[in-house]
């Protein structure tokens, strides 16, 4: 300790203001304040920082700040300008508070200073946030906004196909064999011609063709518009008209939400993956077996281009939560699945090491080695996932790309 910070800062943040504690070394509280987060408020923090120690050797940049989360105006403004701001996740405080007082309680001064008690006992182990460039930093937001949007549009889609159940059951199985089924822009356009089962059986080969071409497609459209008017000329069951009638408006209403969801989450993909692509990491990523531009672009948001950030590929599995978690005691050991992780990078991870069991041998070969071995489905991708991120750590940190016989080594 005797190396470290004299002093460590906490913040107990919120939108109405931000809770500001400092202690020394020995855990006495040496300053307190409130400040909001606007340009006052910021500059009365850095103030306070500043004149902590009467001495031409103290800066502000000296005092370690905690705070609970890696997002927001304030952590965005405290890191450019160059404060040192280390994450304390919320669950570890909750830990903090029961381990130091035996009667719950919480306040926003006393969370404060339990912030800086964590980052001043945890000095030497807590690492900072990571440096990320702004290119980075701007594909991990489209990120978010991209995954957002699709959330939504998945559950308007689920929506859809429930009302649709009703109104126009055929429409449920019309596009289900091929890619994207609802989705789809000239289903999107068919269902708003004919979103009823009585609407939908007026429709004419001609007009369905019309309305396929209209909406893009190219090629058999003929052969699709014939498919469509049998299908939907086939009997099914029926509401009442006057019910019918009623769904047909709320099915185009919700039709028009998702048509709307559709377009946003695609707009979004094609923007997120462009600034990906723009990236100068981005061939090392596209070089791996199944991983494109939405995966890769996915990989870059929650990993950043902080090559220093993971100093080895068993940290990186275990913060993708690949690495397992062992328990063990005395003669008893058991091995558990890591659980606390981040979890949008450990369902990419899911996907992309699922995309490689048909473009990778090696990747094959271990699954199917896994699989022999008694894992489960899950299991299996997490061990393909494990090495694929091993393997991606290598060619960051040594600027090279992916080659198969590497990662997977012949064995005589």
């Amino acid at each position: 300790m005797g190396s470290g910070p004299r002093f460590f800062a906490g913040i107990d943040w919120s939108h109405h203001g931000n809770d500001v504690a400092v202690i020394d070394r020995c855990g006495v509280v040496v300053a307190r304040a409130r400040v909001p987060t606007t340009p006052h408020g910021l500059n009365e923090l850095f103030a306070l920082l500043r004149g902590l120690r009467a001495s031409h050797t103290h800066g502000r940049r000296q005092v370690p700040v905690a705070i609970e989360t890696t997002e927001g105006l304030l952590v965005e403004t405290l890191r450019a300008k160059g404060q040192p701001v280390f994450h304390v996740p919320p669950s570890l405080v909750a830990v903090w508070r029961r381990r130091l007082s035996p009667t719950p309680k919480k306040s926003d001064q006393s969370d404060a200073e339990l912030l800086a008690l964590i980052v001043r006992d945890g000095w030497g182990r807590l690492r900072p946030l990571p440096e990320v460039s702004a290119q980075a930093a701007s594909i991990r937001v489209l990120a978010h906004a991209q995954r957002r949007a699709q959330v939504g549009r998945e559950r308007l889609q689920a929506t859809l196909r429930a009302l649709l159940a009703q109104a126009h059951p055929a429409a449920v199985t019309a596009w289900a064999a091929l890619d994207h089924g609802l989705r789809r822009a000239e289903a999107r356009a068919v269902l708003a011609a004919g979103p009823t089962a009585a609407t939908a059986k007026t429709l004419t080969a001609y007009r369905l063709s019309k309305i396929l071409s209209q909406a893009g497609r190219i090629r058999l459209v003929d052969a699709e518009a014939y498919r469509l008017r049998d299908l939907f000329a086939a009997p099914v069951l029926r509401l009442p008209p006057h019910l019918e009638k009623a769904m047909a408006i709320e099915v185009r209403a919700l039709l028009s939400q998702f048509d709307h969801a559709c377009q946003l989450t695609d707009h979004l993909t094609a923007q997120f993956t462009d600034a990906f692509l723009a990236h100068e990491l981005a061939q090392t990523f596209l070089s791996f077996p199944g991983c494109g531009a939405l995966t890769g672009a996915r990989l870059l948001a929650e990993l950043g281009d902080d090559l220093s950030r993971f100093t080895t590929a068993a940290g990186l599995r275990s913060y993708a939560g690949l690495a397992p978690l062992t328990w063990e005691s005395g003669t008893s050991r058991l091995v558990m699945h890591r659980r606390i992780c981040n979890r949008r990078l450990k369902a990419t991870c899911h996907w992309w090491a699922f995309a490689t069991l048909t473009r990778s041998p090696g990747c094959r070969a271990l699954y199917d080695r896994r699989r022999a071995a008694g894992d489960s489905y899950g299991g299996a991708l997490r061990r393909v996932a494990g090495r694929l991120l091993g393997g991606l750590h290598h060619c960051l940190t040594t600027n090279q790309t992916y080659h198969e016989h590497a990662l997977f080594p012949t064995t005589g």
